[in-house]
C-alpha cells in the first residue's frame, strides 16, 4: 500500500472513529454530569456536611492541586504517552526546593527554580520516551525513583519548613471569596484548553496520538510533540507541589505521592482515551469533579482508604475497558 493509499485508509478509519465518538462524546459526557448529579444527591442526603459552603471549598482546593497535574497529563494521554509516573518525584521537587531555597534567594526565585528543575525531569522524559523509544511507564518510573532519591538525599529526608508567611498568606488568600489556588488553577485549566484546542501544539498532540505514522508522514514533529507532552506535565506538577508547599509551608519527600494515581483517574474516567488520540480538558476536568465529589463523599461517610482505593481502581479498569470497546466500535 502506498503512502497516499495508507493515509487515506487513515483518514476513512479517522472519518468513521470521529463519527462513532461523537455518538459516544454525547453519551459519555451525559451519562458523567448524571454521575455528577448522583453522587451530589447522595452525598446530601447521606451527611448534612456534604453540601456546605465550607466543604465545597474544601473540596475546591483539594481539586486545585491535583487539577493543575490532570491539565498536564491529558498532553500525555492524549499524544499517546500513556502515563507519566514521574508526578509525585516533580511535585516532591516543586514543594521541597520552592520552601528550602527560600532564606537563599526569597520566595519567588525559589519558586520559578523549583518548577525549572521539575520541568528539567519533564524533559529527560520527554527525550528518552519521544527520541530514544523507552516505554513510558518504564521511562518515568525510572526518572521519578532517581529524582525523589536526589531530592530524598539533599534534604536528609527530613521535612522542610517556609521561613516566608507573605507566600503562604498569598496562595491562602481570596478573590471575590475564591480561594486564589484555585483561581491559579482555572487559568491553567483555561490555558491548557486553548493550547490543546486551538493551536497547532494541540491538533500536532491529537494527530500523534491518533495515528503516529500518519502523522509522522504528514511532517509533524511527532517526536518533540511527544517529548512535549511530558515536558508540560512536569512543569504541571512541579508548579502544583510548589503551591501544595506554600500553602502547607511544609513539605517531605514523599508528599507528592498518590497524586499520579488521582490524575490518571480524573482523566481517563473524564473520557479521555488511553491509547492516544482522543480527549480534551474540559472531559478531563469532569473526571475530576467526578472523582474528588465521590471520593469527599466517602473521606464523610467514613469509608476506609483501602476501599477508597479499591473504588478508585474500579473506575480506571471500567473507564479503560469502555475506551478500548468503543475505539474497537468505532473503527469496525
Amino acid at each position: 500500500m502506498t503512502d497516499i493509499a495508507a493515509m487515506g485508509q487513515t483518514t476513512k478509519d479517522a472519518t468513521r472513529f470521529s463519527q462513532g465518538s461523537r455518538m459516544v462524546g454525547m453519551l459519555s459526557r451525559a451519562g458523567l454530569t448524571l454521575a455528577i448529579l448522583a453522587v451530589i444527591l447522595y452525598g446530601s442526603l447521606a451527611n448534612p456536611v456534604f453540601f456546605t459552603a465550607g466543604n465545597f471549598v474544601n473540596v475546591l482546593m483539594s481539586m486545585s492541586i491535583v487539577g493543575i497535574v490532570v491539565v498536564g497529563m491529558t498532553f500525555v494521554l492524549v499524544v499517546g504517552g500513556m502515563a507519566d509516573l514521574s508526578v509525585p518525584a516533580t511535585i516532591a521537587c516543586g514543594a521541597i526546593l520552592s520552601l528550602a531555597l527560600q532564606p537563599y534567594i526569597g520566595p519567588v526565585p525559589a519558586f520559578a527554580v523549583a518548577v525549572l528543575l521539575a520541568g528539567l525531569t519533564g524533559l529527560v522524559n520527554g527525550v528518552l520516551v519521544g527520541y530514544v523509544g523507552i516505554n513510558p511507564i518504564i521511562a518515568t518510573l525510572g526518572m521519578g525513583t532517581i529524582v525523589l532519591g536526589i531530592v530524598q538525599a539533599a534534604v536528609g529526608g527530613v521535612i522542610v519548613y517556609g521561613t516566608d508567611p507573605s507566600s503562604a498568606d498569598f496562595v491562602k488568600s481570596r478573590i471575590l471569596g475564591v480561594p486564589m489556588i484555585a483561581v491559579i488553577f482555572i487559568a491553567i485549566a483555561i490555558l491548557g484548553n486553548f493550547v490543546l484546542s486551538r493551536t497547532f501544539w494541540g491538533r500536532w498532540t491529537i494527530a500523534t496520538g491518533g495515528n503516529y505514522s500518519a502523522a509522522q508522514a504528514s511532517a509533524v514533529p511527532v517526536r518533540a510533540v511527544r517529548a512535549g507532552a511530558f515536558v508540560i506535565t512536569a512543569f504541571a506538577a512541579g508548579f502544583s507541589g510548589g503551591l501544595l508547599g506554600l500553602t502547607l509551608q511544609s513539605a517531605r519527600p514523599l508528599v507528592g505521592q498518590g497524586y499520579e494515581f488521582s490524575a490518571i483517574t480524573a482523566v481517563v474516567v473524564g473520557g479521555v482515551s488511553i491509547m492516544g488520540g482522543f480527549g480534551s480538558i474540559p472531559r478531563a476536568m469532569a473526571g475530576l469533579v467526578f472523582v474528588q465529589l465521590l471520593t469527599n463523599v466517602m473521606v464523610l461517610q467514613g469509608v476506609r482508604t483501602p476501599i477508597q482505593g479499591f473504588v478508585l481502581g474500579l473506575l480506571i479498569a471500567g473507564a479503560v475497558a469502555l475506551d478500548i470497546a468503543l475505539r474497537k466500535r468505532g473503527v469496525a
